[in-house]
């Protein structure tokens, strides 16, 4: 791809003072190195370490800070929706992405000529208890999205602009991105990138409600995927179904009637 495309490179943050000046630096020389014209974004979902005290002392920089903790997918979102570029690409802010895998990505997409790529994080440098988790979701998410992903759950992704005309992202779906742009007809494809330890403070993000949060929100990307551009096989099944048993029902009142049983 020509080094004239423009880049959104979006970093939700949530309290990573001790990461994100690091990983600023990383990406704006990637990007020059690269020869890209890009806008680094940046949403600070509600930080109170001081993050929003760093942030505004790099550059370049659009900086967006939210007054309270929305979570990830809201960041995201707004950060996508704020987005200039022809390509967004989004990545954590705690510096376990690998800033210097955003051109491989950029180069695999255009290779391949796919809207979405999303990065495998085959070798993770995270707590066992963390990828045992994140191992146990993909499966059932293989299981039932189908989306052909080993590691949907990895933040580093690259899009083409258009695949989020039209798109809102709510609850946890920030994970099943590539799953639901699939049934849009977009074309979705994965390449493994480097998964760097952590340099300094703790995962934010990950709890049990956001697990449920997150089972929940895979369960309607199914529902959306399955009937969103055929309702009438649920609605119109569930109604026969409710007539059916209707009819059946006043079938054995009109027997027991004539039969003369009360």
């Amino acid at each position: 791809m020509s080094p004239q495309v423009f880049l959104s490179i979006i970093i939700p943050v949530f309290n990573e003072a001790e990461s994100i000046e690091q990983l600023h630096s990383e990406v704006v020389d990637v990007c020059n190195q690269g020869g890209f014209t890009f806008e680094v974004i940046i949403v600070d979902d509600g930080s109170k370490d001081g993050t929003d005290k760093i942030v505004k002392q790099l550059s370049p920089i659009m900086y967006i800070r939210f007054r309270r903790n929305f979570g990830q997918t809201a960041a995201l979102d707004c950060g996508i929706k704020h987005a200039r570029g022809d390509l967004i690409i989004t990545m954590d802010g705690d510096g376990q992405n690998d800033p210097a895998d955003i051109p491989k990505l950029i180069h695999y997409l255009e290779e391949n000529d796919l809207d979405i790529v999303s990065g495998w994080r085959r070798h993770r440098k995270d707590p066992l208890f963390k990828i045992l988790a994140s191992r146990a979701a993909n499966i059932l998410r293989a299981l039932i999205l189908h989306d052909g992903l080993q590691d949907s759950g990895c933040t580093l992704k690259v899009y083409r602009a258009e695949c989020f005309q039209g798109v809102s992202l709510y609850g946890e779906i920030h994970r099943f991105i590539p799953a639901l742009l699939k049934v849009k007809g977009f074309k979705i494809g994965e390449a493994e990138v480097n998964h760097r330890s952590r340099s300094g403070g703790k995962t934010k993000y990950n709890n049990w409600q956001r697990g449920v949060k997150g089972f929940i929100d895979m369960i309607s990307v199914w529902f959306w995927h399955k009937y969103a551009v055929r309702p009438l096989h649920l609605l119109g099944g569930i109604g026969f179904l409710s007539i059916l048993a209707g009819l059946i029902i006043a079938a054995i009142g009109i027997t027991f009637y004539f039969a003369g049983i009360s």
